[in-house]
């Protein structure tokens, strides 16, 4: 169950692809809970161990993992080519996989959560933190403007560019 609603997770933010290292074959199928069919649309690797694992080059690893020494996920700054491991329920990470990552995480609980709904949080972070969203309002409610890009070019809607989240009419010569 788990495992088919991580690879739901993962296909519904947007994830490049999905892995297992040293997972059980009856987990490694692709499980009913995944009503996405997200093994049809992600590319799906299945390591027998960590020294196996062939991540892209510059791609970091992250764990996550509940540990006093870990960074807590609201004051991580995610880097933008990541895998994302995660240790099995009532388990942890294993030595050898832990020595692999570049960053350690722990979401802020007060003891271990399902192992799924741990990585719907960590994609979601994810997605805070690089999805260009208007910063959250100091009063409740939803923000009143878009953020202006700080990422690459202007932007644009509809042919249209836009400017402080508000679209400005393009000038269009006449014959």
């Amino acid at each position: 169950m788990n495992f088919g609603n991580l690879m739901r997770s993962a296909h519904a933010f947007g994830a490049s692809f999905f892995f297992t290292v040293d997972a059980d074959a009856a987990i490694r199928r692709s499980p009913l809970s995944d009503t996405s069919r997200s093994i049809d649309h992600l590319p799906y690797y299945a390591w027998p161990d960590v020294a196996s694992m062939a991540l892209p080059k510059g791609c970091q690893i992250v764990g996550v993992e509940l540990s006093d020494d870990a960074v807590d996920l609201p004051s991580f700054s995610h880097p933008r080519c990541a895998a994302y491991v995660l240790g099995p329920e009532r388990g942890s990470l294993s030595e050898a996989m832990l020595s692999r990552c570049d960053h350690v995480i722990r979401i802020p609980t007060a003891f271990c959560i399902n192992v799924a709904t741990a990585g719907a949080i960590v994609m979601y972070d994810r997605i805070r933190m690089f999805g260009g969203f208007a910063g959250r309002p100091v009063r409740p409610g939803g923000p009143v403007e878009m953020p202006v890009s700080t990422f690459g070019g202007p932007l644009y809607s509809g042919g249209e560019k836009i400017r402080d989240g508000k679209k400005r009419a393009a000038k269009r010569s006449q014959p």
